[in-house]
């Protein structure tokens, strides 16, 4: 959602290195699409549907192999279970973001060494509008530490990037993290490899700047 008035952001313009794209949940894909458009002035192309997983997504550009994805529920799985509580959410939101590790199967095996427990790497797919298929593999940790920590994907080595070829105009400016323990979560982050931003707040939130023609938007969890 917006972030209020009243939330003091880093004087820093800062990113993650190993960031590969951040996920702004909404309960209806055209209106996520349509909410980004009237406050950036670029308008996001359909992505596809992740068979299996209940949503479908639209995407643009933020600049060299990041990208930003709209995630809603996808009519056609109803029966799946709701990823990310989307259908319940009554405004756009930041909801997850992914991170991109020089080697997956390797990160898997450190993590595993260091006794964090971790999902994968689990392979996954997605047509494109134009029929292309786009193949990646993902590892999910168990604890994201109430969301903040990211997931991890590496792209197949024959699929394009999404940001290489999805609406261009925006770029992300800042991208920061807020705990109750920060000291923990750094900890933990530098485990990880990550470069992440982090702040001290009542709860968890993730914190986002995009610029784009309109000006900042600035997003929340």
């Amino acid at each position: 959602m917006l972030a209020a008035p009243s939330l003091t952001w880093a004087a820093e313009d800062v990113v993650p290195l190993l960031l590969d794209h951040i996920l702004l949940g909404c309960n209806d894909l055209d209106g996520g699409i349509g909410f980004v458009e009237q406050r950036t002035g670029v308008r996001a192309a359909i992505g596809g549907v992740h068979p299996g997983r209940g949503t479908r997504n639209a995407l643009l550009s933020l600049g060299e192999r990041r990208y930003l994805e709209i995630i809603a529920p996808d009519p056609e799985q109803s029966e799946i279970p709701d990823t990310y509580g989307l259908r319940r959410l009554e405004e756009p939101r930041l909801v997850a973001w992914a991170a991109h590790p020089n080697d997956i199967k390797s990160l898997a095996s450190r993590l595993a060494q260091a006794g964090i427990q971790a999902q994968g790497p689990t392979p996954g797919s997605r047509k494109r509008p134009d029929g292309r298929l786009l193949q990646w593999k993902t590892l999910n940790l168990e604890d994201t530490a109430g969301g903040l920590l990211p997931f991890f994907i590496e792209w197949s080595a024959d699929s394009l990037h999404p940001s290489a070829d999805s609406p261009q105009g925006c770029t992300l400016v800042k991208f920061e993290a807020l705990a109750p323990q920060p000291e923990a979560l750094a900890k933990i982050a530098k485990q990880l490899d990550l470069d992440l931003p982090i702040g001290k707040a009542e709860k968890p939130q993730l914190r986002a700047v995009i610029g784009s023609p309109k000006g900042e938007l600035r997003l929340t969890s």
